[in-house]
């Protein structure tokens, strides 16, 4: 028999994601509404912005108030997938 799976976080707790993509009008926006079909708590005081020394790239940090592991990996994929997003830390 296996043993459950121990989580390493204890939820609920703060979590920051950076997601990462080339610089485009909508980004900014659209990762917001992405994370918050799964996080709707999330305030714009939970956003920074910032873009690339080239200006070619821009990164969002968005930090959730995290409930679940569950919940962590539907952000995750949700953003992975769309095609404005390059990287998701």
């Amino acid at each position: 028999m296996t043993e459950p799976r121990k989580e390493i976080m204890e939820f609920p707790c703060r979590f920051p994601l950076k997601i990462m993509g080339e610089r485009h009008e909508a980004f900014v926006t659209t990762v917001i509404e992405v994370v918050r079909v799964h996080a709707p708590d999330l305030s714009e005081d939970d956003v920074v912005e910032r873009a690339s020394s080239t200006g070619r790239y821009q990164s969002v940090t968005i930090t959730v108030t995290a409930i679940s592991r569950e919940q962590l990996d539907r952000i995750y994929l949700a953003l992975t997938s769309h095609e404005l997003v390059k990287v998701v830390l």
